[in-house]
């Protein structure tokens, strides 16, 4: 189960942060610079999503150490936790999308396929004339595209 997705812009700072509750089907948005009020697990994510950019950066500095193929978009695992897995993604802009999920068995290809829908997503929503690049994204349209993708996730693989 995904738990928190993230866009994170090219200067580490948080475009997009949006939390999934488990016992609640609706989304519950929380500002990364404002977090009055909100729960431990809440604030729990934004700090695994905070720490998974050191990955993020050392793999991108390091491709030779890390392994990473210079023009692979997808990272890979990035931060193993006790309850969570860290999943990342880096755009040709620098723009790192960031995946948490309670699931400790997912599928490469699965979180390959999470991000392509991601990508196109966000491409959409930051192509609105009313964008203003380097903000926050606000459509609600993009959080409702979200939300389907990862209603979705882990869905289209056979089972």
């Amino acid at each position: 189960m995904i738990v928190c997705v993230a866009v994170v812009g090219h200067q580490n700072n948080p475009l997009y942060i949006q939390s999934f509750t488990k016992g609640d089907d609706s989304l519950l948005r929380i500002s990364i610079l404002n977090v009055e009020g909100c729960s431990y697990h809440s604030l729990k994510r934004h700090h695994i999503v905070h720490c998974s950019l050191d990955v993020v950066d050392e793999r991108v500095n390091n491709p030779k150490k890390s392994g990473l193929i210079i023009n692979e978009t997808f990272l890979g695992l990035l931060n193993p936790t006790e309850n969570y897995k860290v999943y990342g993604y880096l755009t040709n802009t620098k723009v790192k999308f960031i995946l948490v999920t309670t699931d400790l068995e997912v599928r490469d290809v699965d979180a390959r396929v999470f991000f392509g829908r991601f990508h196109t997503a966000y491409v959409d929503a930051v192509s609105n004339p009313f964008h203003i690049p380097g903000k926050k994204i606000t459509s609600r349209k993009f959080a409702e595209r979200v939300s389907t993708i990862v209603k979705s996730f882990g869905l289209s693989s056979g089972g």
